[in-house]
Formats: C-alpha cells, sequence, structure tokens
C-alpha cells in the first residue's frame, strides 16, 4: 500500500455480534496491520411478558469497561469506533431510553409486515429502497410500534451502533450503511453510490411515522464527536497529556465492515460474511433494483465509500449455534470441533434442506423443527447428532453456491473466487463443500473481518493509512493470509 503517512497509531474497536461482542485494538500504519483482542463477552437476549429484547444496557457497560481494558494496555488510543448487528433500534425521548430494544427475531413484526404492505406493496417498496424482504426489517418493526402506539413520546430513532456512539458522545447521527438495512433510505440506480441516499420523506409520511425520529445522516469515517467527561472518567485516560479522544463512525453495520476486509483482488471475487448470517454477495458500484432481483430477494444496501453491498440473506451459522444450545439444555457438554470432524466423517447421504424456511427464524429447539421440515417434505430426517450437523452444513454450503450464483447473473458479474470470511471461515467442512458446490476456490479468512475493517476505517480517518478500498484490502491481504479451497470432485 502507497500513500499512507510513514507514523502508526492505535484505535480501539468495538463490535458487537449478534451472540457476542469484543473489543479490539488496532496498530495500523503504513505496512503495518495488527489486530488484538482486549475484551470479550457474550450477547445473550432477554424474554419478558412483553418480548424478546436485547440487553443493550449490559452491552454497553461491557464495551466500556473493555476500552478501559483496551487504554491501560494502550494509553495512545486515539480512537474508537463501534459496529454491531444490523435492523435494530431504540427509541429515545430526549436523553432517556423507551425501554430495552427488541430483538429482530421477536415474534411482533408480523403485524408490522401486514400493515406496511397495505399501505405500499412489495414491487414499490423494492424500487424505492432497493431492499430484500425480511420480516424484520426496521421499517417493518417501525409499522408494529406504530400499531401499539409506543412512537407516541418519542422523539429519536438511533440503531444500536448510533445508540452507543450517543451514549458515549451526546450526539445523535444516523450512518448510512446502517441506515440503509432500514428500509427507510430512497436508493436509486441514477444515483452514483449510496453515499447519496437519503431518508425517504415521503414513504416515512406515507407509514405514518414521525419524521422527527429520524436523525442527520452521515458517513463512515465521519467523525461523530469526543467522549462526554463522565465516560472519559470511567473509561479512564483519555484526556491524559490533554489529549482528546474521537469516535469515529465506521461502517456501523457489521457486514459493512467485514466487507471493507475481504481481500478481495479483483472484481471477479463474491464474498460470504459468515457467523449467525451468511451474508452471500458481490460489491458493485450502483444498485439492481430489477424485479429479477426482487424476486431472488437481493438486496441492495450500503457499504463503506458509498459503494453497494448487493447480497443475500442466508440464515447461517444460526442453525447450527441454535442446535448445540437445545442438545446442552439436555445437560450434555458439545464439544463443537469433535461434533464437526464426526460430521466431516459421515459418508450416508443426507438431505439438503431450505435453510431460508422462515420456520428456523426464531429460537428454539432447532434439531426438532429440521427433523419436521424433513417429515413435511417426505424426506428421511437426519438420526445422529454428526447427520443433523452434516446435513446443515451441506444445506448452508447449497445455499451458498445458489446465493453466488444468482449475484453473478443479477448483476452481470463474473465470478471466479469466493471469499469467506468471519467465524465461519474456521468451519472446514463448511469452506470445502462451499468450493465442491460453487465449483471455485474458496479464500477463507480472516475470521475477525469485521472488527478488522472497523479499524481500518478509524485508521483512515486518522490519517494513519490512506487510499481506497482497494488499497485498505491489499494491507488485509498482506497481514493476513487466507487458506485455500479447491474444489473437489464428487
Amino acid at each position: 500500500m502507497s500513500g499512507g503517512r510513514s507514523s502508526s497509531g492505535i484505535v480501539a474497536a468495538v463490535d458487537l455480534g449478534a451472540t457476542s461482542g469484543r473489543v479490539m485494538l488496532g496498530h495500523v500504519g503504513h505496512n503495518e496491520l495488527q489486530l488484538r483482542p482486549v475484551a470479550r463477552f457474550p450477547n445473550t437476549p432477554v424474554r419478558t411478558i412483553d418480548g424478546l429484547h436485547w440487553n443493550v444496557l449490559d452491552l454497553y457497560r461491557n464495551a466500556v469497561s473493555g476500552l478501559g481494558a483496551a487504554l491501560r494496555d494502550e494509553p495512545g488510543v486515539s480512537s474508537i469506533g463501534v459496529d454491531s448487528w444490523a435492523v435494530d433500534y431504540a427509541l429515545l425521548a430526549g436523553q432517556r431510553m423507551l425501554g430495552n430494544p427488541f430483538h429482530y427475531r421477536d415474534e411482533r413484526t408480523a403485524a408490522g409486515v401486514e400493515a406496511t404492505h397495505a399501505v405500499v406493496g412489495p414491487e414499490e417498496l423494492y424500487a424505492a429502497n432497493g431492499l430484500q424482504f425480511l420480516p424484520f426489517n426496521t421499517l417493518y418493526q417501525l409499522s408494529a410500534e406504530r400499531l401499539a402506539d409506543s412512537l407516541e413520546g418519542a422523539d429519536t430513532m438511533l440503531l444500536i451502533p448510533d445508540l452507543l456512539n450517543f451514549w458515549l458522545t451526546g450526539e445523535r447521527f444516523a450512518e448510512r450503511t446502517n441506515a440503509s438495512t432500514t428500509g427507510l433510505l430512497r436508493v436509486s440506480e441514477d444515483d452514483s453510490s449510496t453515499s447519496e441516499a437519503r431518508w425517504d420523506d415521503a414513504l416515512i409520511e406515507r407509514l405514518g411515522f414521525p419524521r422527527h425520529l429520524f436523525p442527520a445522516l452521515i458517513d463512515a469515517g465521519t467523525s461523530v464527536g469526543s467522549l462526554l467527561p463522565s465516560v472519559a472518567e470511567s473509561i479512564g485516560g483519555a484526556h491524559r497529556a490533554g489529549r482528546s479522544l474521537d469516535v469515529i463512525a465506521v461502517g456501523s453495520h457489521d457486514t459493512a465492515s467485514a466487507v471493507v476486509a475481504v481481500p478481495m483482488r479483483s472484481e471477479g471475487a463474491a464474498y460470504i460474511s459468515c457467523g449467525t448470517w451468511g451474508l452471500v454477495g458481490v460489491e458493485l458500484e450502483r444498485p439492481v433494483l430489477t424485479e429479477a432481483s426482487r424476486r431472488a430477494n437481493f438486496t441492495n444496501e450500503g457499504g463503506v465509500d458509498g459503494r453497494i453491498r448487493f447480497l443475500h440473506n442466508v440464515m447461517g451459522l444460526w442453525l447450527l449455534s441454535e442446535s448445540v444450545r437445545t442438545w446442552e439444555q439436555g445437560g450434555e457438554s458439545i464439544d463443537l470441533p469433535t461434533l464437526l470432524g464426526q460430521a466431516a466423517a459421515v459418508t450416508t447421504p443426507v438431505t439438503v434442506f431450505d435453510v431460508d424456511d422462515p420456520e428456523f427464524l426464531a429460537p428454539g429447539d432447532m434439531p426438532t423443527r429440521i427433523a419436521n421440515w424433513h417429515s413435511s417434505h417426505g424426506l428421511p430426517a437426519p438420526t445422529t447428532r454428526a447427520e443433523f450437523v452434516r446435513s446443515i452444513i451441506e444445506s448452508l454450503a447449497d445455499a451458498f453456491a445458489r446465493a453466488v450464483q444468482t449475484a453473478a447473473e443479477l448483476s452481470g458479474r463474473r465470478v471466479d473466487t469466493v471469499h469467506i470470511v468471519g467465524g465461519g471461515s474456521q468451519n472446514e467442512l463448511l469452506c470445502q463443500l462451499t468450493a465442491d458446490r460453487t465449483g471455485l476456490p474458496v479464500l477463507a479468512g480472516p475470521v475477525e473481518a469485521t472488527a478488522i475493517g472497523n479499524v481500518l476505517v478509524q485508521a483512515r480517518a486518522q490519517g494513519f493509512v490512506s487510499g481506497d478500498l482497494e488499497a485498505l484490502r491489499a494491507l488485509v491481504a498482506q497481514a493476513f493470509s487466507p487458506r485455500r479451497y479447491e474444489p473437489q470432485a464428487a
């Protein structure tokens, strides 16, 4: 990479996933990229009488504690960036949060889907926002809130990373990559990039949402502000030697940050950001808003630097983690590497099932639901845990392969390589089966792509590195060697 400053710097990334969170320290400079974890903590939802919620206060407490640990390790930290999963939000009245945010897997959204589509049909929605249909998209959640009169008294809606940034700095903004997942940004084929996307005031009015809920939009790389004195005091070290600690808006949708760190070297690369969800797609300069794209349920989400993340959401490793959770509730301890090894050794054919069936969205007994899917389709269900896991991994690989092929067809791109980043890149069976089913080489890694992308956007904003996304990805490729999987004949 060229053009960066000779000096290097240290930044801190708060990366909140659907099942866990982490605080990472990044050392970045010309030809330098190192990442080190300083805190990890669980993200466990809480079910109350009114539904399933995120324990966002505990997440914030752990994030602040982790930032304190980061500053004790490295007093020279220059900035902080926060990313998380998409679509979920908190409603605020002044500085007060009006209840813990709902979890996107909460059942309340069905009424919101019906109410939204009664006003604006799916075809018109897709033409406006370019998003695939997911029943938990923010506009459906807000419609459910409106039906319950829960928007009354709220003056701001903040998505989860924006909420943490508000608590850190007192400033209210909406970062564009995450705002693009709400369904309330207008995207047009005539726009050169999603950096031109704005809140769709006409759609917001038609759906009956107060316009004042939606704060000003900012781009990744923008300074949100400095830490509030009370936060700086609790974290410690932020104002030593008269130095202020900035909070930088990164690609606050975790997939947007992950895609920054995909070491893609050509337009022929597809990516799979694989964790709880599998986000499968290609990076484009302009959205694809065709009827074929809508029917294929592909989405056009905002990326860093105004790129388009043209992708399809696949249910992902949620199927496996929820199965393991169910088995462990029976009192047994499951060693996942051992179980995956047993699944790799399965030689009897297993059924490939529809991993995107809505039946698998909610928490609960996943093995029973998978068995019921097989039964309802007249197919033999797995009988052992190893067969269940093999069926899940085969089915995910099949869904990934189909999504890669569809992304290529809809975008007009010729795909010649598939990158898998995130936790799924450590799953050797999944990576090999994805290579086999796509017929393409798979490059696996880095595992911590989201935190790396978070760190790189901060480092560029601070002047420790420079250049476009391709330059940042070249630095990733230099620092992290992916594992290559070649397709094998059946």
